[in-house]
């Protein structure tokens, strides 16, 4: 029987330097989507995943994320006492979220090597990792979604998604045999290929649920695309000794590491808030005809 899924890895120690001047001093992942940060819903979805271990990979400049959720008795008391009962709550329930474990990536080497980094964390444990650039909104979470077919196949497994001809040089791209409409068989994995050299147009864009194993395959990936130790040919050796699965999730992704994707997100998590909703709509409908 398979162990439970209860540990997740964030890599999040990046520079953040698509984000300047922002992220000079704030790091990228605690920059809010309306007002909550986006460290924060990567790990509410895990939460909601029945995750209890956060494993943060950060860097030592990044000190705030990790503030984010410790307990401030400081501030709960002073909103106490002004009588704002709701707001010391929000703090509390932080707080109380899940157990969050920093380990540091003083050099980064790559997406892989951020993984790696986590392993003494981890142990010999499955456990999923999220990538704090990707939002992704859905009834159930997407990696709830993926610890369902880990535990149906007893194999590691990675969400997937439907890309165009165009973007599959953006992405690590899967290939392998469809077991149904939404399920693969991996056998083939290639980091941003080019589009004669891409197997399919299915791409990962940042959830994993994986097998301790994955660490063994990691120490002895040699670094690739871009000199770095890449996470994707860590699977492809994982995919030939122990099984890999690719999984179409269902939900909506917001590249929230792209400007625009940005914007893209903080207005749709705005219009899914009813009390933001119309002050919204009527903010779109200015700008638009301000626009004409």
């Amino acid at each position: 029987m398979k162990a439970r899924v209860r540990k997740a890895v964030i890599p999040a120690a990046g520079m953040g330097s698509r984000f300047l001047p922002a992220t000079k001093a704030i790091p990228k992942e605690m920059i809010p989507i309306v007002d909550v940060p986006m460290i924060q819903l990567i790990v509410e979805e895990a939460v909601r995943a029945g995750i209890e271990d956060i494993v943060l990979v950060t860097a030592r400049h990044k000190g705030s994320i990790e503030s984010h959720f410790a307990p401030h008795p400081e501030m709960e008391e002073m909103l106490d006492q002004r009588g704002k009962r709701d707001l010391a709550d929000i703090s509390r329930r932080l707080s109380k979220l899940c157990n969050v474990i920093p380990v540091f990536q003083d050099d980064p080497k790559g997406l892989g090597h951020a993984v790696l980094c986590a392993a003494d964390a981890v142990g010999n444990e499955p456990f999923a990792v999220l990538l704090p650039d990707d939002l992704i909104d859905s009834q159930v979470p997407c990696t709830r979604q993926l610890v369902q077919i880990y535990e149906e196949k007893g194999a590691s497994v990675v969400g997937v998604m439907e890309v165009s001809r165009s973007e599959v040089s953006k992405y690590g791209i899967v290939g392998g045999k469809m077991e149904n409409d939404r399920l693969m068989k991996v056998d083939r994995l290639v980091e941003k290929p080019k589009l004669e050299q891409a197997p399919s147009c299915l791409a990962i864009p940042g959830r994993y649920v994986l097998d301790a194993a994955i660490f063994d395959s990691l120490r002895t990936t040699r670094p690739g695309a871009g000199g770095e130790i890449q996470l994707t040919d860590g699977l492809q050796d994982l995919a030939k000794s122990r099984g890999l699965y690719a999984y179409k999730f269902d939900g909506g992704r917001y590249d929230t590491g792209d400007r625009v994707g940005f914007v893209d997100a903080t207005v749709a998590y705005a219009l899914k808030r009813p009390e933001l909703q119309p002050a919204v709509r009527a903010l779109l409908k200015k700008h638009l005809e301000a626009g004409k």
